[in-house]
């Protein structure tokens, strides 16, 4: 039996904003969420000159892998999703799209209209994904209905998507956990072999979120190790810009191990080190002092 072939393209475990995934199937290349970009405020400081170069290097990958693929798809208007300035990237491609005017908030809405103002330009093949199944021939997309981008509408909605082929792949996008019922029935369902999914945002603890958010996410992601028959999770992005994500995800690893499910970053997917520089960056700029730059 043939298996599809994942590739994370970017990700914050391979040093900048992004979940950007290659999906080999028999009947093309899917390239998910495009986009890569950097935290412009963290720690109170900029990106360091080694995240510029890395985000450079990360969307030649990108890029590189956009030739390749038949299709494209978008599941939210966030820039370390998609690129909406190298519009020619696109051209040729059949694009799937998060709804532009329907369950989205203010600022997606205005970033969608003008960047598919750019695809008309461009003659490329839009369709709008939210709740849509599509046939590829030998292999089937199957997108979810709109859900929080975390844990209400103030970030807007995303799509979840799986790709159906001899396995599953299933791309919760950005919920933020999942830390909700209904960010849980799509993974579910669709009983993935290999599970992307973008985890907690522990780094703003406590600030923004409870540690009861935390305890949620765990137990759902429990629960889906031990309910869906996953062979492999893939845990990275808002989880890890925390460099103490694995101790905040312990009762994952914990429930991944006794199932024999294989539970690791984009980088240790790929068989690499994880290189987090966003959360690392006070490191990287007193590494400067300490080197007299």
């Amino acid at each position: 039996m043939e298996q599809i072939e994942i590739i994370p393209l970017a990700a914050e475990s391979l040093g900048a904003r992004s979940m950007a995934t290659f999906v080999q199937t028999r009947s093309g290349g899917i390239l998910i969420d495009p986009g890569v970009s950097l935290c412009p405020n963290r720690f109170g400081l900029p990106p360091h000159p080694i995240e510029e170069n890395r985000r450079r290097e990360l969307w030649l990958r990108i890029r590189e892998k956009l030739a390749a693929a038949v299709t494209v798809v978008v599941t939210h208007y966030h820039f370390d999703h998609f690129e909406p300035e190298e519009t020619q990237v696109y051209k040729g491609k059949t694009l799937y799209v998060k709804h532009p005017s329907l369950k989205i908030n203010r600022s997606q809405h205005g970033r969608a209209n003008e960047f598919l103002r750019k695809m008309r330009d461009l003659a490329v093949e839009v369709r709008y994904a939210d709740r849509l199944s599509v046939d590829l021939g030998s292999v089937e997309m199957v997108f979810s209905n709109p859900v929080y981008h975390g844990l209400d509408a103030a970030r807007g909605f995303v799509i979840q998507v799986c790709v159906r082929d001899d396995e599953r792949f299933v791309y919760t996008s950005d919920v933020q956990g999942p830390a909700l019922k209904e960010q849980v029935e799509f993974v579910l369902q669709e009983r993935p072999d290999t599970l992307y999914v973008d985890g907690q945002v522990t780094y703003m603890l406590p600030e923004a979120y409870s540690e009861k958010y935390v305890e949620t996410t765990c137990s759902n992601l429990a629960e889906v190790i031990q309910r869906t028959g996953v062979k492999k999770v893939i845990l990275d992005h808002h989880l890890t810009r925390d460099l103490h994500y694995r101790d905040r995800l312990a009762p994952v690893y914990r429930a991944a191990e006794e199932a024999g499910v294989s539970a690791q970053s984009a980088a240790e997917f790929l068989g690499l080190t994880p290189d987090l520089l966003e959360a690392r960056r006070r490191e990287l700029y007193k590494g400067d002092k300490q080197n007299g730059k």
